[in-house]
Protein backbone atom coordinates (compact mmCIF):
# COMPACT_ATOMS: atom_id res chain seq x y z
CA UNK A 1 0.00 0.00 0.00
CA UNK A 2 1.17 3.53 -0.96
CA UNK A 3 0.75 6.82 1.01
CA UNK A 4 -1.78 7.83 -1.06
CA UNK A 5 -4.14 4.68 -0.70
CA UNK A 6 -3.55 4.81 3.30
CA UNK A 7 -4.52 8.78 3.50
CA UNK A 8 -7.99 7.47 1.57
CA UNK A 9 -8.92 4.57 3.61
CA UNK A 10 -10.59 4.47 7.29
CA UNK A 11 -8.65 3.43 10.10
CA UNK A 12 -9.64 -0.32 11.74
CA UNK A 13 -12.00 1.21 14.25
CA UNK A 14 -13.45 3.26 11.77
CA UNK A 15 -16.40 1.40 10.50
CA UNK A 16 -17.78 4.01 7.78
CA UNK A 17 -20.92 4.79 7.23
CA UNK A 18 -22.05 4.78 3.77
CA UNK A 19 -25.80 5.66 4.05
CA UNK A 20 -24.39 8.85 6.56
CA UNK A 21 -21.89 9.53 3.42
CA UNK A 22 -24.67 9.54 0.65
CA UNK A 23 -27.32 12.00 2.92
CA UNK A 24 -24.05 14.47 3.94
CA UNK A 25 -23.07 14.53 -0.15
CA UNK A 26 -26.65 15.20 -1.38
CA UNK A 27 -27.32 17.51 1.09
CA UNK A 28 -24.32 19.68 0.50
CA UNK A 29 -25.02 23.27 -0.34
CA UNK A 30 -25.48 24.32 -3.77
CA UNK A 31 -22.07 25.61 -5.84
CA UNK A 32 -23.85 28.68 -6.22
CA UNK A 33 -24.79 29.29 -2.77
CA UNK A 34 -20.86 28.32 -1.70
CA UNK A 35 -19.77 30.93 -3.42
CA UNK A 36 -21.96 33.95 -2.66
CA UNK A 37 -20.84 32.94 1.47
CA UNK A 38 -17.37 32.64 0.11
CA UNK A 39 -17.78 36.11 -1.27
CA UNK A 40 -19.60 37.44 1.90
CA UNK A 41 -16.91 36.18 4.26
CA UNK A 42 -14.21 37.28 1.89
CA UNK A 43 -15.68 40.49 2.14
CA UNK A 44 -15.63 40.40 6.28
CA UNK A 45 -11.98 39.66 5.68
CA UNK A 46 -10.76 42.94 5.69
CA UNK A 47 -10.42 45.34 8.33
CA UNK A 48 -11.51 48.08 7.37
CA UNK A 49 -14.59 46.98 6.12
CA UNK A 50 -15.39 45.36 9.34
CA UNK A 51 -14.61 48.86 10.78
CA UNK A 52 -17.39 50.42 8.20
CA UNK A 53 -19.63 47.45 9.48
CA UNK A 54 -19.36 47.77 13.12
CA UNK A 55 -20.32 51.78 12.18
CA UNK A 56 -23.40 51.10 10.28
CA UNK A 57 -24.51 48.99 12.91
CA UNK A 58 -24.88 51.65 15.13
CA UNK A 59 -26.42 54.01 12.98
CA UNK A 60 -27.42 54.87 9.46
CA UNK A 61 -24.30 57.37 8.26
CA UNK A 62 -23.52 59.19 5.46
CA UNK A 63 -20.62 58.39 3.24
CA UNK A 64 -19.03 62.03 4.99
CA UNK A 65 -19.50 60.80 8.65
CA UNK A 66 -17.93 57.60 7.74
CA UNK A 67 -14.61 59.49 6.31
CA UNK A 68 -14.36 61.46 10.17
CA UNK A 69 -15.67 58.10 11.71
CA UNK A 70 -13.22 55.90 10.01
CA UNK A 71 -10.26 58.72 9.40
CA UNK A 72 -10.35 57.67 5.58
CA UNK A 73 -10.62 59.70 2.69
CA UNK A 74 -13.83 59.64 0.66
CA UNK A 75 -12.62 58.21 -2.28
CA UNK A 76 -11.85 55.25 -0.36
CA UNK A 77 -14.53 54.68 1.78
CA UNK A 78 -16.68 55.13 -1.37
CA UNK A 79 -14.73 52.21 -3.24
CA UNK A 80 -15.60 50.32 0.19
CA UNK A 81 -18.94 50.89 0.22
CA UNK A 82 -19.74 49.78 -3.19
CA UNK A 83 -17.69 46.37 -2.73
CA UNK A 84 -20.45 46.10 -0.02
CA UNK A 85 -23.22 47.18 -1.90
CA UNK A 86 -22.68 45.17 -4.50
CA UNK A 87 -22.35 42.13 -1.76
CA UNK A 88 -25.45 43.03 -0.19
CA UNK A 89 -23.52 43.86 2.75
CA UNK A 90 -25.11 47.44 2.76
CA UNK A 91 -27.68 49.65 0.81
CA UNK A 92 -27.79 53.28 0.39
CA UNK A 93 -30.62 55.56 0.84
CA UNK A 94 -30.38 59.45 -0.81
CA UNK A 95 -31.72 62.22 0.79
CA UNK A 96 -31.50 65.36 -1.94
CA UNK A 97 -27.42 65.21 -2.68
CA UNK A 98 -27.02 63.22 0.92
CA UNK A 99 -26.44 59.34 0.70
CA UNK A 100 -26.44 57.79 3.69
CA UNK A 101 -25.74 54.07 4.56
CA UNK A 102 -26.64 51.24 6.97
CA UNK A 103 -26.71 47.64 6.72
CA UNK A 104 -28.88 45.76 4.42
CA UNK A 105 -30.47 43.27 6.56
CA UNK A 106 -30.85 42.17 9.60
CA UNK A 107 -29.01 39.02 9.14
CA UNK A 108 -26.11 40.98 8.35
CA UNK A 109 -26.19 42.42 11.24
CA UNK A 110 -26.97 38.94 13.55
CA UNK A 111 -23.67 37.62 11.44
CA UNK A 112 -21.62 40.58 12.63
CA UNK A 113 -22.42 40.91 16.14
CA UNK A 114 -22.36 36.73 16.35
CA UNK A 115 -19.23 37.15 14.91
CA UNK A 116 -17.73 39.73 17.10
CA UNK A 117 -19.28 38.09 20.09
CA UNK A 118 -17.37 34.73 19.24
CA UNK A 119 -14.00 36.61 18.64
CA UNK A 120 -14.63 38.42 21.91
CA UNK A 121 -15.56 35.29 24.44
CA UNK A 122 -12.76 34.19 26.68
Amino acid sequence: MNSETEALDCEPACHGSDQEIERIKSSLVEDSIAYKMSELYKALGDPTRIKLIYALAQKELCVHDLTQVLNMGQSAVSHQLRYLRNLRIVKRRKEGKTVFYSLDDNHVEQIFLQTHQHISHQ
